[in-house]
């Protein structure tokens, strides 16, 4: 239940980001001095070639990131039910740090002053579209299976009665045991699209999450076989036929 306190801050640091890209490429402010500092530390030129759907594409893809924050947290607050498990420290510590870093990996792929005050030119492409077309569609696939897993725990009236773990069925869950961890892969994926698809530094964020969901989605699939002698032998643990 620890995890909603990653959505809190990334809810309000990214929230913060959001509205000072916003600002700064729609009414021509400028960034806070310590942001531009934090640019030219991470050895982005601020004199790089100004290109107005590289600037759109980061306005767009923070926020996407912000309102999968927002959804995570209403989730994690009325939709989750949380077991008695417990969170390592450093887990923890690992996962504040992390939702502070993508919203300034994001932000950084822009310079903080090549726009010189004039106002951002929107040009919406066809990868801006597909990227967010796929990311809808994701994020309300991993809605759907996150309410399958809370519903698991609640009477027909709603009430919660267990915090066991039972074996989920329908949606994505048809063929792997982690269908929320795949949607969560899906949703970065889509913002890598949004972000023109030739973004190493979000790749590498997207590579990230793949090893770390599917670490967590093996040792979920094996904790289900271990445990459910009648578990679907068809189900993988990730990525489906994989």
């Amino acid at each position: 239940r620890w995890f909603t306190h990653f959505y809190v801050v990334s809810v309000l640091w990214n929230g913060f980001l959001l509205s000072c890209l916003f600002r700064a490429e729609f009414l021509g402010e400028s960034f806070p001095s310590w942001i531009q500092d934090m640019h030219h530390a991470l050895g982005r030129d601020s004199q790089s070639k100004d290109t107005g759907n590289e600037h759109f594409s980061a306005l767009l893809v923070l926020s996407l990131l912000w309102l999968h924050s927002c959804r995570r947290l209403a989730e994690c607050l009325w939709t989750s039910v949380f077991s008695s498990g417990v969170i390592h420290i450093v887990q923890y510590c690992f996962g504040l740090g992390y939702y502070i870093a993508v919203g300034s990996t994001v932000l950084c792929q822009v310079p903080t002053n090549v726009r010189n005050g004039k106002k951002l030119s929107v040009q919406i492409c066809w990868y801006h579209i597909i990227g967010v077309m796929m990311y809808i569609w994701a994020s309300l696939h991993q809605h759907r299976c996150l309410a399958i897993l809370a519903n698991l725990r609640k009477s027909r009236s709603g009430k919660v009665v267990s915090l066991s773990h039972s074996v989920p069925f329908g949606d994505w869950f048809e063929s792997v045991s982690c269908p929320h961890y795949f949607a969560e892969l899906l949703i970065y994926v889509s913002m890598a699209i949004t972000l023109g698809i030739h973004n190493v530094t979000w790749w590498c964020v997207v590579m990230y999450v793949l090893f770390n969901q599917a670490l967590a989605a093996v040792l979920c699939h094996e904790f289900y076989q271990k445990n459910f002698s009648s578990y679907p032998k068809h189900r993988k643990a990730f990525i489906p036929l994989v």
